[in-house]
């Protein structure tokens, strides 16, 4: 499946199928190379050392698995599914959003690398959030260390996905966005009201909105869920690409830790 391909059923696989035939041995089973991809995850080792003795295929044969799936989209299509999922169940709260960013660091440069002020301008990346009130993340945009949040103010609103799950149009936008004053910005503002979203953002030199800190506090608590997987605390992919397809499958894997809840 492509990019532009519409959100699968309820049931239906997202991942691209095989060639009914095609040359040499059978391909490692796709669950197996699941797990093997998220044992990386969760672990952080490099490919090459994951243990054979696993039996969930070789390093290369995960990491190639890996790169297939994002290429098809599979990552961020299950994100969404998940999402549709938990927005039927009434689990998202569509009522305000929260942004913000944090910094990692990297081992291997590459794509989206840069100095990160806030470690001596060793070379490191950005993660960019956007949560629902709850804490549920709703997409992640990685950067250079050294790119200002407020720069991706507009690209987190806009790079939320259509969320199905409930009658009527799929669902895009909060009804407010909740910023420090990191994102103080008044052309910023005025692209919010635009998308008939509430800024709610603090501005520099003034006091804190009240309340603003307690309720920002979601979005503190998704980075450190998001970054329990060891793989996302430190980079090591030097395609951009390869990193995010580990970070939309984390928020998968978070948005059905909740759903489970909501199950049980």
């Amino acid at each position: 499946m492509g990019a532009a391909d519409p959100v699968p059923e309820h049931g239906q696989s997202v991942l691209p199928p095989w060639p009914e035939k095609s040359p040499g041995p059978q391909p490692v089973a796709d669950r197996l190379c699941l797990q093997g991809i998220l044992y990386v995850l969760h672990n952080d080792i490099a490919w090459q050392l994951l243990p054979l003795e696993l039996g969930f295929g070789s390093g290369q044969t995960c990491w190639r698995r890996l790169d297939r799936w994002q290429k098809a989209d599979v990552f961020d299509q299950l994100h969404r599914i998940l999402l549709a999922e938990l927005n039927a169940a009434g689990e998202l709260d569509w009522s305000r959003a929260c942004v913000d960013g944090s910094p990692i660091r990297t081992k291997k440069g590459g794509a989206d690398t840069g100095p990160s002020p806030v470690d001596r301008r060793k070379t490191g990346s950005k993660h960019h959030l956007i949560c629902d009130g709850r804490g549920t993340p709703l997409k992640v945009i990685t950067t250079a260390a050294n790119v200002n949040d407020v720069t991706q103010t507009l690209a987190l609103v806009d790079g939320i996905p259509p969320v199905a799950g409930r009658p009527g149009r799929p669902r895009r936008r909060p009804d407010s966005l909740l910023g420090d004053k990191g994102y103080d910005s008044n052309p910023h503002r005025e692209e919010l009201r635009k998308r008939r979203i509430l800024p709610v953002i603090s501005r520099k030199g003034a006091p804190n909105i009240k309340s603003l800190g307690k309720l920002r506090y979601v979005a503190e608590q998704t980075f450190a869920l998001l970054h329990q997987f060891k793989r996302l605390a430190v980079r090591w992919a030097r395609r951009t690409e390869l990193h995010d397809a580990f970070v939309s499958l984390a928020c998968g894997l978070i948005c059905w830790r909740r759903l489970k809840k909501t199950r049980s």
